[in-house]
Formats: structure tokens, sequence, C-alpha cells
């Protein structure tokens, strides 16, 4: 399949907090950690159209366990029309077994209107491993198993290309296998590249969300974070694009 892909991001709009760039500040325990980004873009696929995007990544270190938190909305129209609203979040809880090794539970939800689902949702567990661990490089890669939940969704669109309706269909339960990995690489002290990816894969669908970011801080406080991301399904709904990419330029705001 071809897709092309032309979008630029236009205007910083929210702002955030977390360790998304450059930092050698170790972790604090006991203690909520994060980002929360923002900015106005254009994007392409399912929803190509002026959109506001937002993000926000927490996590807390409490001895043997860590909590990570992500949630993320898009919304945005183009001539009055609805054409991109998004809400998904992300639950992790890792238990450390060395310093390399560790397992994992996790539940994730996305609703999107433009996707072809009502929505879908996974819980999942597994084991996890720190490949690289350093000052300057963290790669570390989550291997599981889980049960997850999907509700396919037929949008029927008008001349104008607005969704005049909208026609649910059968719930399914499949099991699925999970794939995360998660990238930082320190390039310069104020520069840090960032990558996170995961798959989930089942008989009904295979889903990719991959979100690729490059940071530079401004100073202490204030960063900038060039973005792009990208939803992927197998297997949506009939008319429905399997691809969105999304662009972006944010602002992000550091603290702790």
């Amino acid at each position: 399949m071809t897709m092309s892909f032309r979008h630029f991001s236009l205007l910083c709009l929210i702002m955030a907090a977390s360790p998304a760039y450059a930092d050698s500040t170790p972790p604090v325990e006991h203690t909520w950690l994060g980002a929360s980004q923002g900015g106005l873009l254009l994007a392409s696929g399912n929803t190509s159209s002026t959109s506001l995007n937002a993000k926000l990544d927490l996590s807390r270190l409490d001895g043997l366990w860590t909590n990570t938190v992500f949630f993320g909305g898009l919304y945005g129209k183009t001539n009055g029309i609805l054409n991109g609203e998004r809400i998904e979040g992300r639950y992790q809880l890792n238990h450390t077994i060395n310093t390399k090794t560790f397992w994992f539970t996790s539940v994730d939800a996305v609703r999107d209107q433009f996707s072809g689902f009502a929505y879908q949702a996974t819980v999942a567990g597994g084991a996890g491993r720190h490949l690289i661990d350093n000052d300057k490089t963290d790669l570390s890669v989550t291997v599981g198993v889980g049960y997850q939940r999907l509700t396919p969704e037929q949008l029927v669109k008008d001349s104008t290309g607005a969704v005049i309706q909208r026609i649910t269909e059968t719930a399914t339960g499949n099991i699925v296998g999970t794939f995360g990995l998660k990238y930082d690489r320190v390039l310069t002290a104020s520069t840090k590249l960032g990558n996170k990816l995961f798959v989930t894969s089942g008989s009904a669908d295979t889903a990719v969300t991959n979100d690729l970011a490059l940071t530079v801080s401004m100073n202490a406080r204030l960063a900038l974070s060039a973005g792009y991301g990208v939803r992927y399904n197998t297997a949506p709904a009939s008319g429905v694009k399997k691809l969105d990419q999304v662009t972006s330029i944010n602002v992000v705001y550091k603290i702790q």
C-alpha cells in the first residue's frame, strides 16, 4: 500500500511538565514526575485538518515498583466539519527483578472517532529488559500476552466529508501478544532523542503506535519538542484508512 504524507506544525499552544529533554538527575522516589505537551498541528490520513493535540506522561518510583501513566488527545475541525477526535490512555506497573529485568502489567484504551473502531482496550502482562542503560542511552523492551476488546465502527459520510452516521458492529474479545520498545538517547547537553513503540497483535487486528520526538531545552524549565507519531490498524472497518500520521512542534515545561 502506498501512502503520502505532507504536514507541518503551525503553533505551540499547551505547555508541559516532565523530564522530556536531557537530564542527568536520578529519579526521585515517591514523587510523580512527568511531561504534558501539546500544540496546533496538521494531520494526514483519517484526520486531515488543523488540530489541537495534547499529551501527558507521568512516572513514579517506589522502591522496586515503577508506575507510568500516559494520556493523549487530538481534536480538529476543517471548515466547521469535525474530522479529528481521539482520547487514549495507558497505565503500566513495573516490578524490578534485577538491574536489567522487570515484570510488567499494563492497561490501555483508545477512543478514536475516525479510526474505524468505537474503542480498543487491552489488559496485558509480561516481562521487560533494559538492553542498554547508561548516562547517554536507555533502551528497553517488553514482551507480553493479554486480552483485547474491540468494537469496529463503520463511518457513513455525506458529500462534504462530514460523518452523518456511525454503525457500531459487534464487539469481539481476543487473546493478543504485545511488544513495546522505549528508546532515549542524549545527543548533547540540551538535546535528547526519544522513541516509544507499542504493538498489540491478535486475530482481529494488529495495532501499532509509534511516537518519535527530538527535544531541545531552552533553559532549566522550558524546551521545544518536534515529534512524529503513527497510529496504524491492520483491520479497521470498511472504508476507513489504516494509517494516521501526525507531525507536531510542542512546548515542554519541566517540573520536579
